[in-house]
């Protein structure tokens, strides 16, 4: 049921993102010298620091001491060197590391753990010890100015510890520290443009997943060990990030867009829950740390789900809709990578290569989805091919995590059997998915057109119904669950809401009427089920130059017909009227004169309104009764007129003309065929609804066998052409009555 009438002339608050740079709120054209104050500086000043924050982190990591060598983890746990550039170590390719020393005495044995990059993904608290330990034995080894290195069968190789190099960082350590920046930029954009709670909630999450990223970018310069200042904070951090973008996405879902009952103390409850598990996990407190972590954010992913969806059966959002698909898709994958990563800690290289690559996917995933949030109104094409591809490429590199992690498959076989089943399924829920997120048009471009022709005729008559009927065109297209006009302006159709509302302005046509300033606001397309974008702004606004279109051309045509009749009416009064005129004086009997006279005066009522461009009901009924007078006492018949109106309308010259034509084609029945000695008309107009009846006491009967030639059938054609409708019925014991009904006479032309 639309709400249209229910809904006071105002845009609602959402619970959709307030980004002020993306949409404006009705009425208040926000402009970027908003930005010309504290705010501009302030963002300023943010990505300053963050540039220097990266250049810093760069210079930082470039100083390390490295080790000239790529190594991987073997079958069996153990470190083996895979290649190098130096000249002493080339021998040893293939061998297995067993540990290090360096000129200060500092010894650090290590395994295959010591290339983990992280000990967030490590789900044995054990093991991580072990790994932690075997990290800070290197980092203390990396502090000399050399290093012996040691393999299996007791050979050995002394280097000279050299800095990394900004050369040596890798492309991993620069696409995920950009990505980092880019999200973190986003988020002081969105905040600063209009600070609000949700807002602030999407910049905690945000920063929280830019966080996560730069520590990514950091480990993926790994090769032996991770700095001792950057693993101690690396384990709380990444369990703090985590947790508390959980506990935001659940305050988010809270009032989006109905507030349940207890919301607040649900807001609450995850932002205390969320905190105390990262302590109490971080800090060693619980056994099993990284399942109660992973449990968390599960849990409150899941609330925040339960919140969505419950809001959806309350009022069907859109922004909820693509919030809740999203929430899907990362949970899902979330739960993927945990029971990978489960999965494979028994089995060391497995184990490695999962940690290594699933959360990097996971974060770069969710990280784009987080950059994509606040734009999702600006572009279907993009929303749906960002949706497809996220989700073609989640599934894949899922699979073939679980594939590795499982059933042990090598690197070619698990990638090609998750590349297969991913895109099979992809082929077979291809069309749903795009159902699902593009809505079905209602509107063919047939019925476009043709609505767009007859709503720029009825403009013409009544301009101020313009925005009743531009709304429920509007209507027809974006299935909203509410529509309403209100009295503002605005210059163009756009939206607002990020997505829920579409605002398009009923245009001020030429020639129809200069009423107040006046949008048609749009709310929750296809029932509820997606956004609006600037595609449908866009849809709206060629619509709009069409009708613009369409009335011009309308009037064009109708002027080439006025102008026409013009000439017509002049041609027919300057050459038939004078032939007539002559034939009249040059008459050989009264009777040949009279029957001139009256032909002369009916071309003189027809040339007149050939040339009138309208005629008033009260004008037009006088010369109507006046010419059936004077034909039907020629003819000795008696005349009974009736006529009432309740407003005097204006007929234009298609009324006008078939309105003529149809009583004199009656009349003229009446006195040829019928042999009535009376005729009586009653004409009756009462809100735009005509009744005209036409009775004889004539010979006619049994009218439905009648047969139907000229005359009738232009009877017939020239009501139908009114949008009326006529029948012939007897007249009680003589004589035919003849009704005509037009329901809504103002509506045609």
């Amino acid at each position: 049921m639309d709400n249209s009438a229910s809904r006071p002339a105002s845009l609602h608050a959402d619970s959709a993102l307030d980004s002020g740079l993306i949409d404006h709120a009705l009425g208040d054209d926000q402009r970027l010298s908003r930005w010309m104050g504290w705010r501009l500086r302030l963002l300023v000043v943010a990505a300053l620091l963050g540039c220097v924050a990266l250049v810093m982190t760069a210079r930082w990591l470039a100083a390390q001491p490295h080790l000239p060598a790529d190594w991987r983890v073997g079958a069996q746990g153990e470190i083996e060197l895979v290649r190098t550039d130096d000249a002493a170590l080339k021998p040893l390719e293939g061998r297995a590391l067993v540990g290090l020393l360096n000129d200060n005495g500092q010894v650090a044995i290590v395994d295959g753990l010591a290339l983990q990059r992280s000990p967030r993904w490590i789900a044995s608290d054990a093991q991580r010890e072990r790994q932690v330990d075997q990290h800070q034995q290197v980092a203390a080894v990396m502090g000399g100015s050399t290093v012996r290195v040691f393999f299996i069968g007791g050979r050995q190789v002394e280097l000279a510890l050299q800095p990394r190099g900004l050369a040596r960082l890798g492309t991993m350590f620069w696409v995920l520290s950009a990505l980092s920046l880019t999200l973190y930029l986003v988020a002081m954009v969105v905040l600063l443009a209009k600070p609000s709670m949700r807002n602030l909630l999407y910049a905690v999450a945000s920063l929280c997943q830019a966080g996560s990223l730069a520590f990514m970018a950091v480990e993926s310069t790994l090769q032996l060990g991770l700095p001792l200042g950057f693993l101690r904070w690396d384990l709380p951090l990444r369990l703090a990030f985590d947790l508390l973008t959980a506990a935001a996405l659940v305050h988010a879902a809270c009032p989006a867009p109905q507030r349940p009952a207890g919301g607040r103390h649900i807001a609450w409850a995850g932002w205390s829950i969320a905190p105390l598990l990262a302590v109490l996990c971080a800090g060693g407190s619980l056994r099993g740390a990284w399942w109660w972590a992973q449990g968390g954010v599960l849990l409150l992913g899941l609330a925040a789900l339960g919140l969505l969806s419950w809001s959806y059966r309350r009022e069907p959002h859109p922004f909820a809709v693509v919030m809740r698909r999203f929430g899907v898709m990362a949970i899902s994958t979330w739960l993927l990578l945990t029971i990978a990563i489960a999965a494979g800690h028994r089995m060391p290289a497995v184990q490695q290569q999962v940690a290594s690559i699933g959360p990097a996917v996971w974060y770069v995933f969710f990280a784009s989805l987080l950059l994509l949030v606040p734009f999702l109104s600006k572009s279907q094409q993009v929303m749906r091919e960002f949706s497809l591809l996220a989700a073609v490429s989640t599934i894949a590199t899922s699979l073939d995590l679980l594939f590795v992690a499982v059933f042990s498959l090598g690197q070619f076989a698990s990638v090609t059997l998750a590349l297969f089943l991913s895109l099979g399924i992809y082929s077979g829920a291809r069309q749903w998915i795009l159902n699902q997120l593009l809505g079905s048009n209602v509107l063919t471009t047939e019925r476009m057109f043709e609505k767009l022709y007859r709503m720029a005729r009825e403009v013409e008559t009544h301009p101020e119904r313009a925005s009743d009927m531009l709304m429920q065109l509007l209507r027809e297209l974006f299935e909203p669950m509410e529509a309403v006009v209100v009295e503002k302006a605005t210059r163009s159709a756009r939206v607002a809401g990020d997505g829920s509302t579409l605002v398009v302005p009923v245009p001020q046509l030429p020639g129809v009427g200069d009423g107040l300033p006046c949008s048609v606001v749009l709310r929750f397309a296809h029932r509820g089920r997606r956004l609006f974008t600037s595609e449908d702004a866009r849809l709206a606004e060629r619509i709009l130059e069409q009708l613009r279109r369409a009335i011009a051309f309308d009037k064009a045509v109708e002027q080439g017909r006025s102008e026409e009749r013009l000439r017509l009416a002049q041609d027919l009064h300057d050459d038939i009227g004078a032939r007539l005129l002559t034939l009249m004086y040059k008459a050989q009997s009264p009777e040949m004169e009279e029957y001139v006279r009256h032909t002369l005066q009916d071309l003189k009522t027809l040339t007149r309104g050939l040339a009138a461009p309208n005629h008033p009901l009260s004008h037009a009924s006088a010369e109507w009764k006046a010419d059936l007078t004077q034909r039907l006492t020629a003819a000795h018949i008696e005349l009974g007129w009736n006529l009432s109106f309740d407003r005097d309308i204006s007929l234009t010259v298609v009324q006008w003309s078939a309105l003529t034509r149809v009583m004199r084609e009656l009349v003229s029945n009446a006195i040829a065929h019928a042999k009535a000695r009376r005729v009586d008309i009653e004409f009756h107009l009462l809100q735009d609804r005509l009744e005209l009846t036409i009775t004889d006491n004539g010979i006619g009967r049994n009218p439905q066998a009648w047969a139907h030639g000229l005359g009738l059938g232009g009877v017939r054609k020239r009501v139908k052409q009114l949008g009326g409708e006529v029948e012939w019925k007897e007249a009680g014991a003589l004589g035919i009555r003849c009704r005509v009904t037009i329901r809504q006479l103002s509506e045609r032309h």
